[in-house]
């Protein structure tokens, strides 16, 4: 994404202030806070479970999770991805077992991980993890299949070092990649974390949509959810939209300097 695609900070508030009278709108024509309570209902009662304590260290749970699980995934899909991109007697060998994880559903994982681990904390993370990986992997393979040959001609000529290799060539040209699988993975990871909460946590996001869904308490669902969802926002707009640029740039440079060649 360049830099002048990104909505500005006015435009980015007046997106979420349109949808919020969109859905006051909903709301009025509904009449039914039972069914789809109106903003000023929700924000009521997220007042009042912020102010408890309850939605702070539920949110904190759940962020817990979706880090470790995204640290994980990323690290370890982006090592195999990279490997099944530059070897490609692995890629073969290894492209069956990328298609089964691909396509297992997260359900089914998610409820093996309980039964062979535990309805406990480690099985929770494996089993977003697992998930997520196989993602990340087709898409840094993908990468590196791209990767320019005339650098990589440059860099044997040049005789660079295993670690001038990796700042100066590998890592500009999988920049728009690994960006790409981050925004992909957190908007994923996190799905699939409130299921496994849902499932099988204690605490937790999901943990409290579960409970409140029992109860027939939409309110307290929505609020639970737009807490995330809020979260998920900050993080897009600052984080993930603004690495994309930043990489979309090296990618840039790189195209000049391979012209140049």
């Amino acid at each position: 994404m360049r830099t002048e695609d990104r909505p500005s900070g006015t435009v980015y508030i007046l997106s979420l202030g349109l949808f919020g009278l969109f859905w006051a709108a909903l709301a009025g024509l509904k009449a039914d806070p039972t069914v789809l309570p109106g903003p000023d209902d929700v924000a009521r009662v997220f007042c009042l479970e912020a102010a408890s304590g309850r939605l702070p260290r539920e949110l904190l749970a759940t962020l817990l999770r979706v880090t470790t699980a995204f640290v994980l995934a990323m690290t370890v899909g982006s090592l195999l991805g990279y490997l099944l991109g530059r070897y490609r007697a692995f890629d073969r060998w290894a492209d069956p077992w990328v298609t089964i994880f691909m396509n297992l559903p997260a359900l089914v994982l998610i409820v093996l991980c309980y039964l062979w681990i535990g309805l406990n904390e480690p099985a929770a993370i494996v089993a977003v993890t697992l998930n997520k990986t196989a993602m990340v992997m087709i898409t840094v393979r993908q990468g590196v299949r791209a990767f320019a040959p005339a650098l990589e001609d440059l860099a044997t000529v040049s005789r660079l070092s295993r670690r001038d290799r990796l700042r100066h060539l590998v890592l500009p040209q999988l920049a728009p990649w690994l960006a790409v699988a981050a925004r992909n993975g957190i908007a994923v990871i996190w799905k699939i974390v409130l299921v496994v909460e849902f499932l099988g946590r204690s605490n937790g996001i999901g943990f409290r949509v579960h409970l409140y869904f029992q109860q027939f308490e939409t309110t307290h669902v929505l609020v639970y959810s737009l807490a995330f969802v809020a979260v998920m926002l900050v993080v897009e707009h600052f984080v993930i939209q603004r690495w994309e640029a930043h990489s979309v740039r090296w990618k840039r440079a790189l195209k000049t300097a391979d012209a140049g060649l």
